[in-house]
């Protein structure tokens, strides 16, 4: 493709509408992964774990090819990211230490936040490379443009958590209902599923809403029990 060609231009485009589309739920988990840290870290964390974010989602880019060829892929990442959406809640409310999947620690919030884009990244990576048609300077320049959109979110969604705690909820529910969204895209699974050009409609909606339900509910329970035995101590 000829560097600033009309269809250049129009790859582009369509890569920015991409990232910001997408970008929504990296940035929720960036958010919610790094809530719990001290204030004086929030952003750094944001900020490298942003990067570690884009470094590994290149690194997906480079080999979207190959990734294509794993049966499965969709699933994986799916369970995954639902185990990742139902610790962001779980986690929260226990003991001293236990403020988040790892995230009372700088590291800790690290680890969540590059596994999880790892995992939410599939979809990304799969527009990007599809709408750059191989141009690598155009995949290169949609991995850049994506930084500030992310870190920026991160910030907003990271503000509002403070005032709002219901948005860690919410947050996860976003995540969970991703998580079902790449489930049933698995090409292994599409007898049950169909396919995004003639998808069973109900199936999917199914899968969605259960994954959310059950998300949400499964962690507000083991939240709620965790909380029971401090409030019950006997009085001294």
């Amino acid at each position: 493709m000829e560097l600033f060609s009309a269809p250049w231009w129009s790859a582009l485009l369509a890569i920015i509408l991409i990232d910001l589309v997408l970008a929504g739920d990296n940035a929720i988990v960036i958010a919610l992964a790094a809530r719990s840290l001290p204030k004086h870290l929030q952003k750094k964390a944001i900020i490298w774990g942003t990067v570690g974010a884009i470094a590994v989602r290149t690194l997906m880019t480079l080999v979207v090819v190959w990734l294509l060829k794993i049966p499965g892929l969709m699933v994986i990442g799916g369970l995954g990211l639902l185990w990742i959406a139902y610790k962001l809640i779980a986690d929260q409310g226990g003991e001293e230490g236990e403020h988040g999947p790892g995230a009372s620690t700088f590291m800790g919030a690290m680890k969540t936040i590059v596994v999880a884009d790892a995992l939410m990244g599939i979809d990304n990576v799969l527009g990007v490379a599809g709408a750059a048609k191989g141009a690598m300077d155009l995949v290169v320049i949609g991995l850049l443009i994506s930084v500030p959109i992310v870190v920026f979110g991160s910030t907003m969604v990271l503000k509002l958590v403070d005032r709002f705690p219901i948005i860690i909820y919410i947050g996860a529910g976003v995540l969970a209902y991703t998580a079902a969204t790449m489930i049933v895209n698995e090409q292994l699974l599409s007898t049950w599923f169909g396919t995004s050009a003639a998808p069973i409609t109900w199936a999917r909606w199914t899968v969605s809403i259960a994954c959310v339900i059950g998300v949400l509910g499964l962690a507000r329970l083991v939240t709620s029990r965790r909380a029971k035995p401090a409030d019950q101590a006997p009085q001294a």
